[in-house]
């Protein structure tokens, strides 16, 4: 409501809500590219949960470490649940023979051979790595970026964890890592060298193909006609590289390469698309508008704003078709594996749960008798996973018996404390009932 009454002020003060930086702005939503934002947001949580048991030691984590973390990931309820929905991907057991001991987790075999495939493409992509690095800082108004704000948006270029000591020293003609400041966060990566075949930007690459002019394609319906309109008049001013100087360009030009660097920017990320909030902490890097969000809604027909799970991201539009990625990347191939095992693994649970209640409705006369089928099925399922849920739920029995313990001691507790407290109270009253009796008596004895 206060929402609202705030927009409704602001409306009768004659100020655009959506211009200003902080208020919340939306763009007319498109089913395609919605469901492939929410496709992947199961992979990025799998994805992260898959790194946090690489970097553990021997690749085995406990499910308690994990809960601690859930909450960083975006995610509730119980960590346990959640990675038993992917038997495929994670391998959930105990640390001791018979159920017994703590939690642990750990990557499947196929999982595991999926992280080796990984790792063969990221060796096999390290020229085309570092041909990306170049052309981010080529674009940069001081050829040199941040190395920490750079790792904000490193698995969005695809460049991997050590991607500082894994490409920048095998390049020394092409980048050196310096520290004009001398503080430990300005570690800075600045280019050594400028590559002129790197300057020719994704947009300029597709007309020289087919030999037009360079300038953007837009991908709206006809029924969007203003914003056709306006996206027509912005792109017949002449094309301006991301890669051109700065200090030479006007504001309408400023414009044009602002939507040209963004363009390029998401052309090289592996999924065509960026966190707005992180692209907007390379505003001085790259001289790109204070209010990136509002500015990326001025040109539709390129951009597609998005504020799914409450975060507002870009999407380049020509990068899809439909829900589909165009040009995939090695890496997102290996990655799509991934998802596919995370959709078996997910499948199977789904198909467990659902035959288990079958079951349990058959006993109670809701449903009519299982076929042999399914029953043989229920019960190899049952073979499996018996022992495992045994264990488990004697470890539920147990956590559950040390709680029940834990209440009875803190009722003990409280209730000693408040006889103490009534004993203190008699105590306090006996003492002042003892000193007017005995100055009652004095007062007697003064008198007679």
């Amino acid at each position: 409501m206060r929402a609202l009454a705030m927009r409704a002020r602001l409306l009768r003060q004659g100020r655009d809500f959506s211009s200003s930086g902080t208020g919340p702005w939306s763009m007319k939503k498109d089913p395609a590219l919605e469901a492939a934002l929410s496709r992947n947001r199961r992979w990025i949580v799998n994805n992260q949960l898959k790194n946090i048991i690489l970097r553990s030691p021997d690749g085995v984590v406990t499910v308690q470490s994990i809960q601690k973390r859930f909450k960083t990931l975006d995610l509730q309820g119980k960590a346990l649940n959640w990675l038993r929905k992917y038997p495929c991907c994670f391998d959930v057991f105990f640390s001791e023979a018979g159920g017994g001991g703590e939690l642990l987790c750990r990557l499947t075999k196929r999982m595991n051979a999926l992280v080796e495939e990984e790792e063969f493409v990221r060796d096999a992509r390290e020229p085309a790595m570092a041909e990306k690095l170049a052309r981010l800082l080529m674009m940069s108004v001081h050829r040199r970026i941040n190395a920490v704000k750079l790792a904000e948006l490193k698995r969005n270029f695809g460049f991997s964890d050590d991607y500082l000591v894994r490409i920048i020293p095998k390049y020394p003609e092409m980048f050196r890592i310096v520290n004009y400041t001398g503080r430990r966060n300005n570690l800075e990566i600045e280019l050594a060298s400028w590559n002129p075949d790197f300057s020719i930007s994704a947009v300029e690459a597709w007309a020289r193909a087919r030999g037009t002019t360079p300038a953007f394609r837009g991908f709206l319906p006809e029924t969007w006609g203003k914003s056709l309109d306006r996206f027509r008049e912005f792109n017949s001013s002449p094309y301006v590289s991301p890669y051109a100087d700065v200090g030479q360009l006007g504001e309408k030009e400023m414009e044009k390469r602002a939507v040209g660097l963004i363009h390029e920017l998401l052309s090289s990320t592996l999924w065509k698309k960026a966190s707005i909030v992180k692209l907007g902490h390379f505003r001085r890097e790259f001289a790109l508008p204070e209010k990136l969000g509002p500015f990326l809604m001025k040109h539709p027909a390129i951009f597609y704003v998005s504020n799914r799970y409450r975060r507002h991201t870009v999407v380049l539009r020509e990068g899809y078709s439909g829900s589909e990625l165009i040009d995939k990347d090695p890496l997102v191939v290996v990655k799509e594996k991934f998802g596919e095992l995370m959709q078996e693994g997910l499948h199977e649970y789904n198909r467990r749960r659902h035959l288990e209640n079958l079951e349990k409705k058959r006993k109670k006369g809701l449903v009519s008798a299982v076929s042999e089928s399914e029953r043989s099925v229920i019960q190899s399922q049952r073979k499996e996973f018996d022992g495992w849920k045994e264990g488990l739920y004697k470890d539920e029995e147990t956590s559950w018996k040390k709680k029940k313990k834990k209440k009875k001691k803190k009722k003990k507790k409280k209730k000693k404390k408040k006889k103490k407290k009534k004993k203190k109270k008699k105590n306090v009253m006996e003492n002042t009932f003892n000193l007017c009796t005995k100055k009652y008596k004095l007062n007697l004895k003064c008198g007679s």
